[in-house]
């Protein structure tokens, strides 16, 4: 199994963070590269003319390693919202048809469809929060409903940032292409954890961030857009996005045709020198470990605690229901912000969401940090 990769990581011994799925830390390796690309920031001159593109390259083809994508596919844009809102701008939902999304889901993935669902004439189904946690079972009753209008598309998290309840992506796929019908995923609670093979599943778009289980930084996002879909109208009209507008030539408009590839979504001001290189370090590291083996040690993790709370009246989704790399605990009546906070106070960070309290290990924690939240909490709690 892989070890606990801590060393790799500037926390100190007294800290433990279990709150990945909300921002993760930086690995060394990252802040010293983002050190250094603040100095060459400083001092413009001393970049090369290809510098850039080796960074755009860089980025996108490590995005791509994460989900078997090939880098053409794959789109440089900010964050999440950006993506959906490309691909709403791309996708043509057809008029009368279904939109379904999940119920609490995070806003990226949901509210650019019912900003739009009016003007264009569909529906945006919510798929209500299932008490027993089987989030498949519910989205694959919302497409299979009979007498439902049809299907045009489904736009939901891998993952569900509040609970942690997984999504069969493979199962909601063959659905939905039973009825013709497109898949926009938000993998920003999976990428890099959960394996995902876009050349196997085939959905129309994946997009994800860097900042939590990628170990990256803020404010970098990919966006894969099947082939299919590599001949719209991008969010952004830019240079980069077009055959031939270069500064360098004589003529600055040589050819407005589109580039034939994703890269035509890429967003404009892309050339963020500092934390694109930061990003892909990230992404490099995930990539290297594996998805299985970073599922495997976080899933050892998270059923340790599972089994550490068991008597400690907290309920758990059950085990083939929930994320290897995400715990939800839920009580009667709800998770207190005091709760939280006491924890904090003794520097163990989680989350509350949605009256539940989230906890997110990654590779830099070990069983020391989950055995040492069993017994705070307990403690907490009186047991």
């Amino acid at each position: 199994m892989l070890p606990s990769q801590r060393h790799l990581f500037e926390i100190p011994s007294d800290i433990c963070y279990l709150n990945s799925a909300s921002y993760s830390p930086l690995p060394r390796k990252t802040l010293e590269a983002g050190r250094a690309a603040v100095g060459r920031k400083g001092q413009p001159w001393t970049l090369e003319a290809g510098f850039a593109g080796r960074q755009h390259d860089r980025a996108r083809s490590a995005a791509a390693r994460l989900i078997n994508a090939d880098a053409d596919d794959v789109a440089l844009i900010p964050a999440i919202s950006y993506g959906v809102a490309t691909m709403a701008k791309v996708l043509t939902i057809p008029r009368g048809a279904r939109v379904i999304v999940l119920e609490n889901d995070h806003s990226s993935p949901v509210l650019e469809w019912h900003a739009r669902a009016e003007a264009q004439g569909f529906a945006v189904e919510t798929v209500r929060q299932p008490a027993d946690g089987d989030w498949t079972s519910a989205v694959l009753a919302a497409i299979e409903r009979s007498g439902a209008p049809p299907v045009g598309l489904a736009s939901i998290s891998s993952v569900h940032w509040s609970d942690g309840g997984m999504i069969d992506v493979d199962k909601v796929q063959a659905a939905l292409r039973r009825h013709g019908a497109m898949f926009v995923i938000d993998a920003t609670q999976s990428a890099g954890v959960v394996a995902m093979d876009v050349k196997r599943l085939d959905p129309d778009a994946v997009i994800f961030p860097t900042y939590k289980w990628l170990i990256g930084p803020y404010g970098r996002a990919f966006l894969y857009v099947a082939k299919r879909h590599q001949n719209g109208v991008p969010l952004e009209q830019t240079s980069a996005g077009r055959r031939d507008v270069n500064s360098e030539n004589p003529v600055y408009f040589g050819d407005l045709g589109y580039v034939g590839n994703a890269r035509r979504y890429d967003m404009g001001e892309r050339d963020h020198f500092i934390s694109l290189e930061m990003a892909s370090i990230g992404m490099e590291m995930m990539a290297d470990w594996g998805a299985a083996a970073v599922s495997e040690r976080l899933g050892m993790l998270t059923q340790r605690m599972a089994d550490g709370v068991r008597e400690l009246g907290v309920n758990v989704l059950a085990h083939h229901l929930r994320a290897p790399h995400v715990l939800s605990l839920g009580m009667a009546g709800g998770i207190s912000k005091e709760l939280v906070a006491g924890l904090a106070a003794e520097n163990i960070h989680v989350a509350l969401r949605l009256g539940r309290m989230r906890i997110s290990p990654h590779v830099y924690n070990d069983e020391a940090d989950t055995d040492r939240f069993v017994a705070v909490l307990a403690e907490k709690l009186g047991g």
